[in-house]
């Protein structure tokens, strides 16, 4: 959990307590506070969420292009040969779509 997941869930409890507060006491206005507080703390709850799925995207993202890294370096080490053709293939097929 992020620090925003935490603020979040923390004012949207805050919020039950002072509605709850308002209810019993018999005081609409901090009811509606209370109301308010818990609107604003399910909205930061729910950004530290996203924000929180975005890191792990990330996180995900990075690692992924490390293992493509991996692979991509330990097939030129155990085919250089075929690596070389190929290069040679997209270079000439590159050039043959330059010519008119």
């Amino acid at each position: 959990m992020n620090e925003d997941r935490i603020a979040g869930t923390a004012k949207e409890v805050g919020g039950k307590a002072q509605e709850g507060i308002g209810q019993v006491m018999g005081d609409a206005k901090t009811e509606l506070k209370g109301k308010l507080n818990q609107a604003e703390g399910a909205a930061q709850e729910m950004y530290g969420q996203f924000k929180q799925g975005a890191e792990t995207a990330i996180e995900s993202a990075r690692d992924g292009a490390v293992t493509f890294e991996e692979a991509f370096r330990n097939t030129i080490d155990q085919r250089p040969y075929t690596v070389v053709f190929g290069a040679f293939a997209i270079g000439w097929l590159l050039g043959r779509t330059g010519r008119n």
